[in-house]
């Protein structure tokens, strides 16, 4: 027989990532709409729909068991998205991009590490058709975060020569010194008068 306080946990949990992916709902748009790179926007778009059927599963979760899935709000999740706005509003062009890839990152292992644990508790509860349909979801944040991480290594490539160029043209012809001013790391780059480089 189920754990009453086990299953309160289950449902719990479940509306903290109904929350994380009604939020995710709402950043996703803005972050496409900010990213410089075709591939990536394109990518949040379809991550968009993707997180729209992730929904759609985690209702038909709490459908079965006769529970709302509000009630909750996942202040992870809050966090992690106001990050992702700091990044749009410090930054721009490959830097920007190379910025967001690092917040979704974040987004996509927060949300691995729920599902996975979720998926734990509904096999013990014996939830078998929950702990599919929640695997589903979380086989497809992986292969997003995979995706992500082969993206990366182009924008971040393309962020490192545009700071490049952005510092040659940035040197003061008498001293010879580098203009550097309000140097701020945000997800492995320092902003150098809108250049960017990384750390060793």
């Amino acid at each position: 027989m189920p754990n009453e306080s086990l299953k309160k946990l289950y449902v719990d949990e479940l509306k903290d990532l109904f929350s994380a992916e009604t939020q995710l709902l709402e950043a996703l748009p803005k972050m496409a709409k900010a990213a410089s790179s075709e591939e990536l926007r394109t990518g949040f778009e379809e991550h968009l729909e993707q997180t729209k059927g992730h929904v759609q599963r985690l209702e038909e979760v709490f459908e079965s068991l006769d529970e709302s899935p509000k009630g909750k709000k996942c202040v992870g999740m809050e966090g992690l998205v106001k990050e992702s706005s700091e990044v749009m509003e410090g930054f721009e062009d490959a830097v920007l991009d190379a910025g967001l890839i690092g917040a979704a990152r974040r987004v996509e292992h927060y949300e691995m590490a729920a599902y996975g644990a979720v998926c734990e508790i509904a096999k013990v509860l014996g939830q078998t058709k929950h702990a599919s349909l929640l695997e589903k979801t979380l086989v497809e944040e992986r292969q997003t975060d995979e995706k992500l991480a082969e993206l990366a290594k182009d924008i971040n490539t393309q962020a490192n020569e545009e700071g490049s160029e952005e510092l040659e043209q940035g040197v003061d012809g008498q001293s010879g010194k580098t203009i550097a001013k309000n140097h701020k790391p945000v997800f492995g780059f320092v902003k150098n008068e809108g250049a960017a480089i990384t750390h060793n």
